[in-house]
Parts: C-alpha cells; structure tokens; sequence
C-alpha cells in the first residue's frame, strides 16, 4: 500500500512491547506515534529507542487527535480498563490476550465499541502465521477426513525463571495468558464452543524470583478443559505454569483419515507434520508460504488497517475474543465445582488469510 492507514500509540513499554514496536515501525500501513507506560522513564527510554514520542499519560495519547488506534500491552486485569477508555475516547483498539478477565467485562467492550463506531480486535493472533494458516487449509480441504478430536498443549514452564516481575502472570492463570492461544486457533477453525467440563488446581504454590524473594500462587497453575465445539469437534487442552520440555506441545489434528501435528501453536515456522491412518510415519507439510520466522504480534494491527481501507471485517475480532472469554471463564467455574458449564456466546469465523487459499 505504501501509506499509512492508522496512527498507532502503543500503552505498556514492557516484556512484549519491543517485539510489537519492530512490527509497527517496519509496517507501511501504520504510523508508530508514541508509548506510555506506568514509569514515564521506561516509557522515554522505549521512545529514544524507537524514535516516537513519549506520552505522559494515558489520558495524553487518548487525547492526541493523531492517535487513530491504541495497541493495549498492559498488564491481564488491566486491559479492560485501558480497552475502554480508549474506545470511549474515540480510539480503535487492538489488545493483547486475554480481552479481558469476565464476560460481563468483555461484553461492556463490545457493545462500547459497536455504539462508537470502532474496531476492537484482541490477541492472540497466531492463527494468522504460515504454519497455523497451513494447518487450517489442510482441514478446510477435507486432507484428514472429519476431524474430530483435537489435543492442545500449552506447556509453559516456569515463569520465574526468566521473567522478573512475574506475580501477574502468575495471578491472571496459566488457562488465561497461554491457554487461550490454542483455543483461538481452534475456534477460528471449528467455530464457538457450546460447553467445558474442566479440572484445575495448584500443583506448586511457593515460587521464588530471580531476585530471590517468594511469593505463593493461589490461581491454578495446572488446568486441563474438555471443550466441545459447535461443529461436535472434541477439544482436550491442558495449560499451566510448571511443565516445561517432554514430549506434549503443539497441538493435534485428528481426522478420519489421518493426523496433523504442529510443534507450536505460536510460531509462524512451526513444523506441520501428516500421518496418513493406519501409518507409523509422519511426513512433513510444505506451508502455504514461505513462513515468517518466530512470531509477527503486529500482523493483526496490520490487518485492522487493512479493513479499514478496504472496508472489510478484520480478522482479530472483539467478538472472538469476548467468546475466548466466556470458554476461560466457564473452564474456571467447571473447574471449581465439577460440573460442564454451557456456552451461548457465537461469534463468526475469521476469513482465510489472501495468500492461504
């Protein structure tokens, strides 16, 4: 396109924002304009670094007229706040995962933005990378047959280990700051999911930082969920903050006529693997195109430009991530009493990417 389509501020200069600021600088639809964070001197050291400006406040980028789009990387409980605001305050808005912590939240959200006028759109957005895209034209063709189960594993380890603040992961749940990333790849092949029966418990509750000081977990950090999609697919994910290596990760496509693997749910480069049924040997899958090496977080800011230019919907939408939303949600109250937890939130499924057809 070679012009820019929006004006992006992004709020929140920490462990993810570096990786996002390199996609909106080298984006050509959108216009990097400035940061702001809790420490205004992060924030001015993110700027330097980046060559936009550094906001005092949040209020000072919502009221900055050139702001069209504020990328919201603040902390888990704090995206609804800083979502809404933003919205009220004319801004479109992209969010990291999850869109918030409640249904009724998610819900405020959406109906904020439907009455502005604006496009909310929300992480995770990896089903938009090369693997993930090759997986789904795979199933979309009918090469497995009918899927009908599929495994998900979001293994992640211990955070602690590399982060050093990392109490808020901790408190938001492994289910909601890594399991939703499967769950969004899932959903935006199946389509909503109508029910969970699901399971979650502390498995290690004292943890100790990189600074040596320790803190205990009171949120689950081991939960595995039997989702049930509207299409009778059967999805069985496990999330948590211990497990790291072995031999669960990625995720599993099982179909009549055989199995699709991917390594990662997040990695744009993922290995794809196909085991015809009845074999024992795998064979590697060729992506749809050459894959952009890791993980490409400002692709779905791209996208939104991009919709608005050619008037189309965005493919990170708000209303999959407020039914995102509602599974983690019900996944936490079945967790909690034993019980399935119906669904009724829908949602439409995203378009396939132009160059995955």
């Amino acid at each position: 396109m070679g012009t820019a389509v929006l004006t992006a501020g992004v709020v929140g200069c920490g462990n993810i924002a570096g990786a996002y600021a390199d996609d909106l600088t080298r984006f050509p639809e959108i216009d990097f304009r400035g940061v702001t964070d809790v420490d205004p001197v992060r924030a001015v050291e993110f700027a330097k670094k980046y060559d936009v400006r550094a906001y005092g406040s949040v209020d000072e980028m919502l009221a900055d007229p050139e702001v069209d789009v504020v990328v919201n990387l603040t902390t888990h409980h704090a995206h609804f706040d800083i979502s809404r605001r933003a919205l009220a305050a004319g801004k479109h808005v992209h969010s990291e995962k999850p869109l918030c912590m409640t249904p009724a939240e998610a819900a405020e959200l959406l109906d904020l933005a439907r009455e502005k006028g604006l496009r909310l759109g929300c992480s995770p957005s990896t089903f938009m990378g090369e693997a993930q895209q090759t997986v789904m034209k795979w199933v979309r063709d009918g090469r497995l047959g009918k899927v009908r189960v599929v495994y998900a594993e979001a293994n992640w380890g211990r955070i602690e280990v590399w982060h050093p603040a990392p109490q808020a992961f901790y408190e938001a749940g492994a289910l909601f700051d890594v399991g939703v990333y499967p769950l969004t790849i899932a959903t935006a092949m199946f389509g909503p999911a109508r029910r969970v029966t699901a399971f979650g418990t502390v498995v290690h509750p004292r943890r100790r930082m990189l600074d040596g000081g320790e803190f205990t977990i009171e949120t689950p950090d081991w939960v595995t969920a039997v989702v049930e999609l509207e299409d009778g697919t059967v999805l069985r994910l496990t999330a948590n903050f211990y497990v790291s290596g072995g031999r669960q990760r990625g995720m599993e496509f099982h179909g009549d006529d055989g199995l699709l693997t991917i390594d990662s749910w997040q990695d744009f480069h993922a290995p794809v693997a196909f085991t015809a049924f009845g074999s024992d040997t795998p064979e590697p899958v060729t992506p749809v195109r050459p894959p952009h090496q890791g993980i490409e977080f400002g692709r779905a800011v791209q996208d939104m430009a991009l919709a608005i230019a050619e008037d189309r919907p965005h493919r990170a939408t708000g209303e999959q991530a407020a039914h995102l939303v509602d599974i983690l949600d019900a996944i936490r109250r079945s967790s909690l009493d034993g019980t399935p937890v119906e669904i009724t939130s829908r949602f439409d499924r995203p378009a396939v990417m132009e160059w995955a057809h």
